[in-house]
């Protein structure tokens, strides 16, 4: 490694901070602009088997990627999309859970019991959010968009499933 701090790099950390030397070596993007390239913000899920500008055949800055337990619509991405639209450019907003969610496999009560069996912590001071049905949670998250009172009312909003096997990517239609 080449960092003047190696030494205090815990070792959980010490691959990343090597990858992103590696990164430093040939960075190029720089000189990009804050603002969403393609006026797009995207809402999905964490799950590491999604690469959003990849699905979507973007690039860096094209977008803004807003990512969250199973893609959902909370106030603190409409708080972001709010900053988005009004500073950073963004016109449209994609919302896009996925197939195979974590999130769609468990009810509220199930995902803080699993926890608490595990691992001994009582998370029931937290809303989860789980998705009981993906489409009528999609509905309603695009519907929270849409209706919220400090957003355009001619923001462009969508919805789509991202198919986690096959890379596919299915529009909702309304």
């Amino acid at each position: 490694m080449s960092r003047d701090d190696e030494s205090t790099i815990p070792a959980a950390f010490a691959d990343v901070f090597a990858a992103n030397d590696d990164y430093v070596a040939s960075f190029a993007l720089g000189g990009l602009e804050a603002k969403a390239a393609k006026g797009l913000a995207i809402i999905t899920c964490m799950d590491s088997r999604i690469a959003p500008l990849e699905v979507l055949g973007l690039q860096p800055g094209d977008a803004k990627i807003l990512r969250n337990a199973g893609a959902r619509v909370t106030s603190d991405v409409l708080r972001t999309l709010v900053l988005a639209v009004y500073l950073l450019g963004v016109n449209r907003v994609l919302v896009m859970p996925h197939t195979q969610c974590r999130m769609a496999q468990s009810t509220e009560a199930e995902l803080h019991e699993l926890i608490d069996q595990r691992h001994g912590i009582d998370t029931s001071s937290i809303k989860f959010k789980p998705i009981k049905d993906p489409m009528a949670t999609l509905r309603k998250d695009i519907a929270a968009i849409a209706s919220h009172p400090l957003l355009p009312t001619d923001l462009d909003v969508a919805g789509a499933i991202y198919d986690v096997a096959t890379g596919k990517l299915t529009h909702l239609q309304a």
